[in-house]
């Protein structure tokens, strides 16, 4: 069974429907059998962010107590779970992060402690962002980018 730790932005975009990419994401988790979809405690506080921030959701803010509510639902599915931090991940980590060692803190961090959480715990990453994805490429990790309808 193949295992897809699903970016924030996937989350989101699956989670509420008047996102611009919902149905391109509702449309891959509902065509993706036998599979088990991971959060990791990184995403899952990112999803929570997301759904209380006004600047995102606009008239679709959530309370917190919401925002847990939606993410408790999610977990209820039995395809869906929340990762623990698998052995190695940080060294996984320092490596991802070397090709942008000499650059100011920019949202590679981010990236590169998905790609190294999916290659440590040999999960398939999921996900809309292009720089996301080419940093798996980058580490041969499986990567699979949806296009925006």
């Amino acid at each position: 069974m193949t295992s897809y730790l699903i970016d924030i932005n996937v989350w989101l975009a699956m989670t509420w429907d008047r996102h611009p990419q919902h149905s391109s994401a509702a449309r891959w988790y509902e065509s993706t059998d036998r599979a088990a979809f991971r959060f990791c405690r990184f995403t899952m506080l990112g999803f929570i962010r997301l759904l209380t921030n006004r600047k995102v959701m606009g008239d679709s803010t959530l309370t917190l107590m919401a925002a847990f509510e939606l993410y408790d639902r999610w977990r209820q599915d039995p395809r869906v779970g929340l990762a623990a931090e698998p052995p190695g991940v940080e060294t996984l980590f320092r490596q991802a992060a070397a090709p942008f060692g000499k650059l100011p803190a920019t949202r590679a961090v981010a990236d590169c402690y998905l790609v190294a959480f999916a290659e440590a715990s040999g999960a398939h990453l999921v996900t809309f962002d292009r720089g996301l994805a080419n940093t798996a490429k980058s580490r041969h990790v499986p990567v699979t980018r949806l296009e925006a309808v």
